[in-house]
């Protein structure tokens, strides 16, 4: 038995977060939403696409953000990573550029609920 890749991600935020998701997730980073399942739709949250994984939001009755563990999503090169972070920018997000990897251009953001994002250039 082997592991053959990454399905999807899941993080957490609190209730009533559909609206805040579909800006963030869908608008800003330009994700498409797929439906949830029939029997899991009534939980609530959000889910995305993003190439051939998704990125799920689920709602968390006592939710507290992921300030450390995060999803890092690939962008399709260093033009488009510096797109991303002007339109993030421009809606207000705050956007922390972090060059620790050598040769490896990326920055961080928080999604609504203070959870951390990370978008790197490939």
């Amino acid at each position: 038995m082997t592991v053959t890749g990454l399905d999807h991600v899941q993080v957490a935020a609190p209730a009533g977060c559909e609206a805040e998701a579909r800006r963030f997730y869908g608008e800003l980073l330009g994700m498409s939403e797929t439906p949830k399942p029939t029997a899991l739709a009534g939980r609530g949250g959000a889910w995305f696409t993003c190439g051939a994984q998704e990125i799920h939001v689920g709602v968390e009755a006592r939710f507290t953000p992921a300030r450390k563990a995060h999803p890092a999503f690939a962008v399709d090169g260093e033009s488009a990573l510096d797109a991303l972070a002007a339109r993030l920018h421009s809606a207000g997000e705050a956007v922390t550029w972090d060059a620790a990897i050598p040769g490896v251009r990326r920055f961080y953001v928080a999604d609504p609920w203070g959870n951390r994002v990370e978008l790197v250039a490939r």
